[in-house]
C-alpha cells in the first residue's frame, strides 16, 4: 500500500511514529510561515502541517503549489497539536511532513467538496463522482451497504436462498409501463426490463427452493419524483408452505433486525391495521401513526343532526363530513387560518374549502360556519372530537375518497406545523386486508390493485361475480412513517383460481395463455401455496437515513427527468445500430 494509515486513523497514540497518509487535498491555509493542509479520504481527515525553519524550503514551495483535490501522498512524523479540534476524531493530532509526492494533480472542482456545500443538484448530478467524495453521501451508501449486508445475514439465518432471475423477460401489459429492448436476433420483437421478479420467485416456489431471496435492480417506465427511480431496488423475497402469517412475522423481524443492527434502535411491535380502518381514520392507505390526529367523521358520530337541516348546504349535500383536531392551535389567526384554506384548494389537493372552530381557551368557540351552527352545537362537536380548550378543528366535506384523501393532505401539513413528524423517530404499521381489485375510469373495468398473481379471500372469493369492488384480498403493506416500504401477498397456486382471476380482470383465455402461459402450466405440476414480499430498498434506506429523497442512497441516481446528467442518457444511437435492430425511427 501507498499508506501506512487511513486519514480517519491516527490518535493520540500515534504520537512520534512515522506514518505515510493518501487522498485529497480538502483545504489549505496558508498563514507565510506555516501552511496547513487538510487531507481527507472516506476515512476521515487529517491535519498535515509544514513550517519554515523546519521543513525543507523545496518541500515547503512545492506544497504551497498544491490545489483542491490533488491526489498526494505525504509522509511525516505524528505530533500532538497545541490547539485541538474536538469535532474531529484526528483533531488531536497532527502530521509534520517530511516528504510530499504529488500522484495526480487536478482542476478546481466545480463546487466545494465539503459537508456543506455551493453545488447545486443539477451540477453535483453532472459530477456525481466528486458529490461522492462528501461525507454526507458516503455516509448514505455506507448505511445502504450496512442494511444490504444485514439483510443478508438475517435472511441466510432463516434458510433463504439467494437466486438471481433474469433481466431480459416478457412484456406484460399490468402496472407500470415497461422498458423494452429490441432484439437484433429476432426483428420486430422485445424483451422487457422487469418490474419485478414476481412469476420467477412464484416458479422458484414451484421448483421446491421453499425460501428465496434477492437484493434486485428493477426497472419501471413511469413519472419521476423524490422517492421514485426509473431504475430501483428491491428486497426480493418469497416462501413455501406458509400462511400470511407467517410472512408478516418473518418479515417484520426482518425490519426490527434492519433497526437494531443498523440504527440501534429496538423496534417495537409492529401493529396491525385494516385498509378500511386506515382510509376512515387516516384517508390514506399508508399513515403515518408517528402522531394520532384521526379523522372524526361528523355523519357517523350520532351527532348527524348537527351537520344536517341547518341550511349550510356544503355539509347537507356532503356524502362525508369529516375532521381533525390540531391540539393548541385555536389562536391561529385568520391569516394563518386563510393559508390552510388556500393549501387544501391547491389544485394537486383539490378541495373547494375547509371548515374551522377555534375552541377558545375560555370555553368559548369561534368558527366559520357561527351563521349556521350555535355554540351549542360547536361544543357537541368539540366533544366527537374530544376537544380541549385551546384546540383547533379543521372540517372538510364532500365525496368520499376524495375528501377523505384531501384531508389527509391537510393532517401531514399538520403534524409537519407541530414538530410531530420527527425523522429520528420511527413507527411502523402493518395494513391488511386490501381490496383485491381497483376501477379504473379510463379503461372502464376493474385492474389488481397488487397484481394478478394475488389470491382473494376464500370467503369473498362469490363476490366476484356480484360486487367485485368488495373483495378483499390476501394482501399487506409495511408502512413506515408513512411511506410504503414494502408489500405482497398469498398468490394463487392453482390454475383454475388463476384463470378465474384473469378472466375477471378482462383477459382472453389466448391472452392469458400468451401472456402467462407458462405459469398456468407450472402450477400444474404440484405448486405449494405460497407468498412473499417486497421492500423498496432504496426508500428503506432513505428514511433510515432520515431523508426524504432517495437519490443521495443511490450511487448514480436520474434527475426527475429520468435522464443521468453525468453519462448524458438517455441519447441517440447510430443509424447502424437502428439498421441493425431493424428500427425506424420517423420524424
Amino acid at each position: 500500500m501507498l499508506r501506512t494509515h487511513t486519514c480517519g486513523e491516527l490518535r493520540l497514540s500515534h504520537v512520534n511514529q512515522t506514518v505515510s497518509l493518501t487522498g485529497w487535498v480538502q483545504r489549505l491555509r496558508d498563514k507565510g510561515s506555516l501552511l496547513w493542509i487538510d487531507l481527507r479520504d472516506r476515512y476521515g481527515i487529517t491535519q498535515l502541517i509544514l513550517e519554515e525553519g523546519s521543513t525543507d524550503a523545496t518541500l515547503m514551495a512545492a506544497a504551497k503549489n498544491l490545489g483542491r483535490e490533488f491526489v498526494i501522498k505525504a509522509t511525516g512524523v505524528v505530533k500532538e497539536r497545541m490547539a485541538k479540534n474536538d469535532k474531529m476524531p484526528t483533531g488531536e493530532i497532527e502530521l509534520k511532513v517530511t516528504e510530499l509526492i504529488v500522484l495526480n494533480a487536478a482542476k478546481t472542482p466545480p463546487f466545494t467538496i465539503e459537508d456543506e456545500t455551493d453545488g447545486g443538484d443539477e451540477l453535483r448530478m453532472k459530477y456525481r463522482y466528486l458529490d461522492l467524495r462528501r461525507a454526507p453521501v458516503r455516509e448514505s451508501l455506507l448505511l445502504r451497504h450496512k442494511m444490504a449486508q444485514q439483510t443478508r445475514i438475517y435472511l441466510d439465518s432463516l434458510n433463504f436462498t439467494e437466486v438471481e432471475t433474469p433481466v431480459l423477460i416478457k412484456s406484460t401489459p399490468e402496472g407500470a409501463r415497461d422498458f423494452v429492448v429490441p432484439s437484433r436476433v429476432h426483428h420486430g420483437e422485445f424483451y422487457a426490463l422487469p418490474q419485478s421478479p414476481q412469476t420467477f420467485k412464484q416458479l422458484l416456489m414451484v421448483s421446491g427452493f421453499d425460501r428465496y431471496y434477492q437484493i434486485v435492480k428493477c426497472f419501471r417506465d413511469e413519472d419521476l419524483r423524490a422517492d421514485r427511480q426509473p431504475e430501483f431496488t428491491q428486497i426480493d423475497c418469497e416462501m413455501a408452505f406458509i400462511t400470511q402469517e407467517d410472512i408478516l412475522n418473518t418479515f417484520e423481524g426482518l425490519v426490527r433486525h434492519l433497526f437494531k443492527t443498523v440504527k440501534g434502535i429496538e423496534l417495537p411491535e409492529v401493529p396491525r391495521m385494516r385498509y378500511d380502518d386506515a382510509m376512515k381514520y387516516y384517508g390514506s392507505d399508508k399513515p403515518d401513526i408517528r402522531f394520532d390526529m384521526k379523522f372524526f367523521n361528523l355523519k357517523e358520530s350520532g351527532v348527524a343532526d348537527l351537520t344536517s337541516g341547518k341550511n349550510f348546504q356544503v355539509f347537507d349535500n356532503a356524502e362525508l363530513v369529516v375532521g381533525i383536531c390540531a391540539q393548541g392551535c385555536a389562536e391561529y389567526t385568520r391569516k394563518q387560518l386563510d393559508e390552510l384554506t388556500e393549501f387544501v384548494k391547491r389544485p394537486q389537493i383539490g378541495a373547494k374549502g375547509l371548515v374551522y372552530v377555534q375552541c377558545k381557551a375560555d370555553g368559548t368557540f369561534k368558527s366559520s360556519v357561527d351563521k349556521f351552527y350555535s355554540a351549542d352545537d360547536l361544543a357537541t362537536w368539540a366533544n366527537g372530537f374530544n376537544a380541549q380548550p385551546g384546540d383547533l378543528l379543521l372540517i372538510m366535506a364532500g365525496e368520499t375518497d376524495s375528501t377523505r384523501k384531501q384531508l389527509n393532505e391537510l393532517r401531514l401539513l399538520m403534524g409537519e406545523k407541530l414538530g410531530l413528524r420527527d425523522k429520528n423517530k420511527f413507527a411502523a404499521l402493518w395494513v391488511l386486508d386490501f381490496p383485491l381489485l381497483e376501477w379504473n375510469e379510463e379503461t372502464k373495468r376493474f385492474h389488481a390493485m397488487h397484481h394478478p398473481f394475488t389470491l382473494p379471500k376464500p370467503e369473498d372469493i362469490p363476490l366476484l361475480e356480484t360486487n367485485p369492488g368488495k373483495v378483499r384480498a390476501n394482501a399487506y403493506d409495511m408502512v413506515l412513517n408513512g411511506s410504503e416500504i414494502g408489500g405482497g401477498s398469498i398468490r394463487i397456486h392453482d390454475r383454475a383460481t388463476q384463470q378465474m382471476m384473469f378472466n375477471h380482470l378482462g383477459f382472453t383465455e389466448e391472452e392469458a395463455k400468451k401472456q402467462f402461459g407458462f405459469l398456468m402450466e407450472a402450477f400444474e405440476y404440484g405448486a405449494p401455496p405460497h407468498g412473499g414480499i417486497a421492500f423498496g430498498f432504496d426508500r428503506l434506506c432513505a428514511l433510515f437515513g432520515g431523508s426524504d429523497s432517495i437519490r443521495d442512497y443511490i450511487a448514480f441516481p436520474k434527475n426527475n427527468a429520468g435522464r443521468d446528467m453525468m453519462i448524458d442518457t438517455p441519447s441517440t444511437i447510430s443509424e447502424d445500430q437502428l439498421k441493425e435492430l431493424g428500427i425506424q425511427i420517423r420524424n
